[in-house]
């Protein structure tokens, strides 16, 4: 049993053996989302407040994220949709001051890939898929992969994490668009 056990850990440890720290520039990435406000598209963002990174460009499936977002400093384009979406009637900003997503899988390759997700808002927690799109930053050579920009994009209903408020003004589906700058 002790030997199953020590075998079991050593192929733990070897498959995330290649995956590698990536850290995220905050100031060079962007959290967008966008809405439709009474039939008219907007846009808002949403700051990161910590990510944990690790990617196996090589052998994707081996890859995990977890990103907090600060829901609190959030802004959905004006002044009276922004105090909007941190009532206690859509996100709830003062119960719950973050927004948390966490790899369940990553599928696909360099080429196009969709990662899987456990994402929490006002506390429900739904699995969400993201395309997720992956490119070398400007200034880099061919091969480099210190200096990544990752783009994912995909849509989620507000109504299936109980952020349901106004809706007579706000449509349901929330486009996301994840633009993060990270290096090794």
């Amino acid at each position: 049993m002790r030997m199953l056990c020590l075998l079991l850990i050593c192929l733990a440890g070897a498959a995330l053996a290649d995956a590698e720290r990536y850290t995220l520039d905050a100031a060079r990435s962007q959290v967008g989302f966008s809405y439709l406000f009474e039939g008219a598209p907007r846009d808002g963002t949403m700051p990161v407040q910590s990510a944990r990174i690790l990617l196996d460009l090589d052998n994707l499936p081996a890859s995990e994220v977890e990103v907090t977002l600060d829901a609190r400093r959030a802004k959905a384009g004006f002044v009276f949709a922004t105090e909007a979406m941190k009532s206690p009637e859509v996100l709830d900003v003062a119960r719950h001051p973050v927004i948390r997503f966490r790899s369940t899988q990553f599928r696909g390759d360099l080429r196009g890939a969709t990662v899987t997700g456990d994402l929490t808002v006002r506390g429900i927690t739904r699995p969400v898929t993201l395309r997720a799109e992956l490119y070398r930053q400007r200034g880099t050579q061919a091969g480099d992969r210190s200096r990544l920009t990752v783009l994912l994009t995909g849509t989620i209903d507000r109504n299936d994490f109980g952020a349901s408020g106004y809706p007579g003004l706000v449509g349901p589906q929330i486009g996301l668009r994840i633009l993060a700058r990270i290096t090794r």
